[in-house]
C-alpha cells in the first residue's frame, strides 16, 4: 500500500485532460513496450516516484505520459491505482473506467477495484454491476472470489438499506461515565441499576461502575476494586443478579491461563469481589478466547474465539454448566451464524431468545455490522438479521448491550460533541429489532419471626416442562434478582433448612412488562420442634401453595401441580415431626354449599397425593373453608384468583 497523500495533495485540482475524449476509446491502445519513448520515460519516472512514496510527483509523471500517448493503457492504470491507494475514489474510478474502455480484460483487478471505488462513493448498484463483471471474468483465486461475492451481497443490501433507514438518534450517557479518556464495552445489571464499562487509563484498561440515579442519569463512575490489576482487563459481562462477573484478560502468566486471551471470572462475596480466576482448559484454549456473555439463568456462557474447529477467523461459541459445576466442551454455533469472516461481541439479552453480535461475513454495510438472531421454538437459532442503516455504517460497529425492557441500546463510538475520544452512548432500539418482553423478580428473604435476613435457596421452575429455569442463593443481604422472559409459567420456591418454604406463581404465558416487576418481601417461617416451643412459638400464618392447580370447577389436580406438591412431600420427609393441615378455599362465585364441597374436595385431593407419596396419614389432616376466608376482594378477576387457593398450616 502506498503512503497517503498529505492534506495539501488531496486539494490539488484535477488536471483536465482535454485529450481524454470518447474518441480515444475506439482506438487501439498501447503498452509500455509499444508506446512512444517520451511516454515510456515519463511512465517509468512515475513508477520510481511511487517506490519513493511520492504520490503527487508520480501522478504528474503519469499525466505527462498520457499527454504523450493518450491510449497508453498502463499509464491510465497506474494513474488510477495511485488515486485508489490514496482514497481518491472518484478520480480512481475515472482512471479504471478508461482502462475498461480501452480493454475490459486488460487486468482482472480493474473491475474489482472499480467496484470498490463506486462502493466508497455510495454508488451501490454501479458497484454491483462491476463486481458482477469481475465474477464472470473467470478468476480462480479463492480469496478474491470470496471478497467479490461478499461485496456483491453488500451492494444489494446497502442499496435497499439506505432507502429504508431505521430510527437512530444516539445520545451520550453523560459525564458521570464519559471522560476525556476512552470508555467502551458497557454491561448492565438486569434491573438497569448499574453499568460496568471499560476505561482506558493511559495504557491500562480498567473496569469502572456507575449507578443509575433517581432522575435516570448515571452517577460518577467508580473504580472497580478487586478485579482491576496493573494489566489490561476488558470485554466483560455480568450475570442478571450482579454477583458473577466474567471478563477477558490477555497474556497472563502463572495463574492457570492457557495463553493468548482467556476468560476469567470473579464472584461478589461477603461484600467484595473475589480474586479473578481463569476458566480451565475445558473452556479456555491456547488461542484467542474473549468477549463473554452470560445467559439469564447463568448456565450458558457465550464468547468469541479463534480456536480450531470454527468456520474461519473469529467464531461464536458456547459452553454450558454441568450438574457438577464444571463446564462442557465449547460448541460452535455453526454455519447458520458463523462465516469465513469474523463473528464477535455476542450479547444474549435476558429474554434468553435474542442474541446480538457483530460480523464482517454476513451481508451488510461493509465492515463489522451489528446483527441479531432469535432462538426458534425448537431451541435452534434462526437467520441473522442486520440491525439496519444508519445503526450500521461502513465503519466497524462494536459491542451492543440492550436494556432489560428491550427499548434502549448502549454502544461506544467517537461521535461529535462527546467528552473526548470514544464515549458510551445510548439510543432507542427500533421496534423490529427489540428482544422479547422480559420482567424480573426481585426479593428480600427474611426470618418471619425475627426479621433477620436469610441466605436461602431460590429456584424457578418452568411449570410446562417441569425443568428448573434458574436457581441461585440469596446474597448476604438476603436479596435476589432473576429475569423472567415472557412466554412461560414460572413457579418460584424459596427454601432453607428448618424453615417452611415459600412459593409464588408468575404466569407470563401471555406477556411480561419491565414496568411491572415482581418486588417481594418474603418471610420464611421457622419450623419449631417441641423442645423449642417455649423459645420460638409455632408459626400460625398459612403457607399458600400458589402452584397447585385444579381443573375448572373440579378437584382434579392438573399435572403442573406436581412440582409444588413434590416439594411439600420432600419437606415432610426431611422433617419427620412436622404435621400439617391442608386447607381449601374458593372465591364467592356460585352457591355457598357448592363452594364448601369444592374446597373440601380440593384439600382432600392434596391430602391424598401426599399419602400416596409416602406421608403417613397421622401427620396430615384437611379441611375446606369454601368462600368464608378471602384474602383479597372478590370484585376483580385478580382478587378472585388469589382467593381460590390451597394452603397448609402447621398443627
Amino acid at each position: 500500500m502506498l503512503s497517503r497523500l498529505p492534506a495539501a495533495g488531496r486539494l490539488l485540482p484535477l488536471l483536465v485532460f482535454f485529450f481524454f475524449t470518447q474518441s480515444i476509446f475506439s482506438q487501439k491502445y498501447t503498452t509500455a513496450e509499444s508506446t512512444a519513448p517520451k511516454a515510456r520515460t515519463a511512465y517509468l519516472d512515475g513508477r520510481t516516484f511511487l517506490h519513493q512514496g511520492d504520490a503527487p510527483r508520480a501522478l504528474r509523471a503519469f499525466e505527462q505520459a498520457l499527454r504523450e500517448d493518450s491510449v497508453f493503457i498502463e499509464a491510465h492504470l497506474m494513474w488510477a491505482e495511485t488515486h485508489f491507494d490514496n482514497d481518491h475514489w472518484a478520480e480512481a474510478a475515472l482512471g479504471y473506467e478508461r482502462v475498461m474502455r480501452l480493454n475490459p480484460n486488460f487486468h482482472p483487478s480493474v473491475p474489482f477495484n472499480l467496484a470498490l471505488c463506486m462502493w466508497r462513493q455510495d454508488k451501490y448498484m454501479e458497484a454491483y454491476a462491476h463486481i458482477e463483471t469481475f465474477l464472470q471474468s473467470g478468476v480462480k483465486n479463492a480469496d478474491m472470489l470470496y471478497k467479490a461475492k461478499r461485496l456483491a451481497e453488500n451492494c444489494l443490501f446497502a442499496a435497499e438499506a439506505v432507502k429504508n433507514p431505521v430510527p437512530f438518534k444516539p445520545v451520550s450517557v453523560g459525564l458521570g461515565v464519559n471522560s476525556a479518556e476512552d470508555e467502551y464495552l458497557p454491561a448492565l445489571t438486569a434491573d438497569g441499576s448499574t453499568m460496568i464499562f471499560t476505561r482506558r487509563d493511559g495504557y491500562d484498561e480498567n473496569f469502572y461502575s456507575s449507578a443509575r440515579q433517581p432522575d435516570g442519569s448515571w452517577g460518577r463512575a467508580e473504580y472497580f476494586t478487586g478485579v482491576n490489576t496493573t494489566q489490561n482487563e476488558g470485554a466483560q459481562a455480568i450475570n442478571t443478579d450482579g454477583v458473577w462477573f466474567v471478563f477477558t484478560a490477555c497474556n497472563r502468566r502463572d495463574d492457570g491461563s492457557q495463553g493468548s486471551c482467556d476468560l476469567y471470572w470473579s464472584q461478589f462475596k461477603d461484600g467484595a469481589w473475589t480474586k479473578p480466576i481463569p476458566f480451565s482448559s475445558a473452556v479456555n484454549s491456547k488461542d484467542w478466547d474473549a468477549q463473554p456473555s452470560i445467559s439469564p439463568d447463568s448456565k450458558t456462557l457465550y464468547f468469541s474465539s479463534t480456536r480450531p474447529g470454527g468456520r474461519g477467523g473469529k467464531d461464536l461459541w458456547y459452553t454450558t454448566r454441568l450438574p457438577n459445576s464444571r463446564w462442557s466442551t465449547p460448541q460452535n454455533f455453526g454455519p447458520e451464524i458463523n462465516t469465513p469472516g469474523d463473528e464477535q461481541a455476542p450479547f444474549l439479552h435476558p429474554d434468553g431468545q435474542t442474541l446480538y453480535f457483530t460480523s464482517n461475513g454476513l451481508p451488510g454495510m461493509g465492515e463489522n455490522d451489528l446483527y441479531l438472531v432469535r432462538r426458534t421454538s425448537d431451541s435452534t437459532w434462526g437467520k441473522p438479521q442486520n440491525l439496519g442503516y444508519p445503526i450500521n455504517t461502513k465503519a466497524n460497529e462494536g459491542t451492543l448491550t440492550v436494556s432489560l425492557d428491550g427499548k434502549t441500546a448502549y454502544f461506544s463510538a467517537n461521535l461529535p460533541a462527546g467528552a473526548g475520544g470514544i464515549d458510551i452512548h445510548s439510543f432507542d432500539l427500533p421496534v423490529s429489532v427489540r428482544p422479547q418482553p422480559v420482567t424480573y423478580a426481585k426479593a428480600r428473604v427474611t426470618d418471619a419471626t425475627t426479621g433477620n435476613v436469610l441466605v436461602a435457596q431460590v429456584e424457578f421452575t418452568d411449570l410446562k416442562t417441569g425443568k428448573v429455569f434458574a436457581s441461585a442463593r440469596t446474597r448476604a443481604d438476603g436479596t435476589f434478582i432473576v429475569c423472567l422472559p415472557a412466554g412461560k409459567d414460572y413457579a418460584l420456591n424459596v427454601s432453607k433448612e428448618q424453615y417452611l418454604f415459600h412459593s409464588e406463581n408468575f404466569n407470563l404465558v401471555g406477556t411480561a412488562s419491565f414496568d411491572k416487576p415482581f418486588l417481594l418481601e418474603i418471610g420464611l417461617q421457622p419450623i419449631t420442634s417441641s423442645d423449642e416451643a417455649a423459645a420460638r412459638p409455632a408459626p400460625s400464618k398459612p403457607v399458600v401453595l400458589r402452584n397447585v392447580f385444579f381443573e375448572t370447577g373440579s378437584a382434579a389436580l392438573l399435572p403442573t401441580s406436581t412440582t409444588e406438591l413434590d416439594r411439600l412431600v420432600a419437606l415432610l420427609r426431611e422433617t419427620p415431626a412436622l404435621r400439617i393441615q391442608i386447607s381449601g378455599h374458593t372465591d364467592d362465585v356460585g352457591d355457598d354449599a357448592g363452594n364448601q364441597t369444592l374446597s373440601e374436595n380440593r384439600a382432600r385431593a392434596v391430602y391424598d397425593y401426599l399419602v400416596q407419596n409416602g406421608i403417613t396419614a397421622d401427620r396430615l389432616r384437611f379441611k375446606g373453608f369454601g368462600e368464608t376466608k378471602p384474602i383479597e376482594t372478590n370484585d376483580t378477576p385478580e382478587g378472585r384468583a388469589r382467593n381460590r387457593r390451597t394452603e397448609f398450616v402447621v398443627w
